[in-house]
């Protein structure tokens, strides 16, 4: 029997984990609850448990027939800081916080294979099954590797997945080298003089400087980066002020900026500064610029990614296999993974709908088992490599 068969077998179990985990979304180093039920789902199958890697991680390990191939399968737990506004029975429970971004599912897929694998046990060397925290811009890619993830743990090589809510669903999408762009965060504080607002000339408007330097850093990719490289620098937070009649002495904007060449990282984060400098200096103001590298680029690996693919054919049929797909501005903590280890990060095709990161989104159950499958074919097919 194919891994897709067996595990469409328990298709109804896995869908209501995942709706579960949904109902019950957790932050980044906060996946207690959801830590825990990996923990016991690992123990019941008979898989080897390790607790509290990079805090709240979870490390499961399967040893089949006798071999030395050790491939590492990953998936993300953590969920985001957003208010859900659908009114499915399994929304969240939890005010403020939501699988917004299909961890949950990716959770439940590598729980199905793991329970295939163990089912099973039709393959040469170990399995490693890796469940991360924080994978939402809190590093938890590092800190696993800073607790000694693949020291501990050692891996050949390592794969994950990632759902992809504009479908189509059931495709299979993968783009061997950069793959997904390098992320900065920047936090970018104002300070000016407060002052009554019927009198704006006592005082130095932060929210002034705050706008004419948010104009002008949209600037910087039009007119200072090379246009045929990729880079975004987006200002998503400005705050300022609690009162109408009041010039604030402070604000605040923050961001990110995303890039795929490192040359090209340097200068966005040096013009930052710069401006910043000279708006400070035409206003009279105070600029304090902080720029933080949250996420690597992911590079995908040339043998995994070649070996994905021939497995993707296998799972999703050759017809729903795209080979080359597009790089994505977004970012993926899985690129500090595979820095470290050879190996490729994937899309799984859903039913189209609400996007990523989005109130509205609601991760595809019917994807559940083909992800599951991929996964578990990966360790069939390269721990006998």
């Amino acid at each position: 029997m194919s891994p897709i068969d067996r595990i469409r077998g328990y298709a109804e179990e896995l869908t209501a984990l995942r709706r579960d985990l949904h109902a019950h979304p957790e932050l980044g180093f906060e996946e207690v609850r959801t830590s825990g039920i990996v923990a016991e789902h690992l123990v019941r199958f008979g898989i080897e448990v390790h607790r509290g890697i990079g805090k709240t991680g979870v490390v499961g390990v399967l040893r089949g027939r006798p071999g030395s191939r050790r491939i590492g399968l990953r998936a993300d737990m953590d969920a985001l800081p957003i208010e859900e506004e659908t009114n499915l029975p399994y929304r969240s429970t939890v005010p403020g916080k939501m699988h917004a971004c299909g961890h949950d599912g990716h959770t439940t897929m590598l729980i199905g294979a793991a329970r295939y694998l163990a089912e099973t046990r039709d393959f040469d060397g170990t399995a490693v099954f890796v469940f991360q925290p924080a994978e939402e811009g809190l590093g938890g890619a590092r800190a696993m590797i800073a607790d000694g993830l693949f020291e501990k743990f050692p891996v050949d090589e390592i794969y994950a997945v990632h759902n992809a809510p504009h479908g189509p669903q059931g495709r299979f999408f993968l783009k061997p080298g950069p793959a997904m762009a390098a992320a900065d965060f920047f936090d970018i504080r104002i300070t000016g003089r407060g002052a009554h607002a019927a009198q704006p000339n006592q005082g130095i408007d932060p929210i002034v400087v705050a706008t004419a330097l948010a104009q002008a850093m949209q600037s910087i990719v039009s007119r200072n980066a090379d246009p045929l490289k990729a880079a975004v620098v987006s200002i998503t937070q400005i705050h300022a002020g609690a009162a109408y009649n009041v010039i604030p002495e402070s604000a605040h904007l923050a961001g990110t900026v995303r890039t795929f060449d490192a040359e090209l990282r340097k200068l966005v984060a040096a013009r930052i500064r710069e401006v910043a400098a000279g708006i400070a200096a035409a206003f009279g103001a105070t600029i304090d610029v902080e720029i933080r590298d949250v996420f690597s680029v992911l590079e995908n690996s040339a043998a995994p990614s070649a070996a994905a693919l021939e497995i993707a054919r296998e799972v999703f049929g050759t017809e729903n296999v795209e080979p080359e797909a597009k790089p994505r501005m977004g970012s993926e903590d899985f690129a500090d993974m595979v820095a470290a280890v050879p190996g490729a990060y994937a899309w799984i095709g859903a039913a189209p709908g609400p996007g990523l990161h989005n109130a509205k989104f609601n991760f595809d159950d019917a994807i559940i088992p083909l992800g599951a499958a991929y996964l578990a074919r990966i360790i069939e097919r390269r721990c006998a490599a």
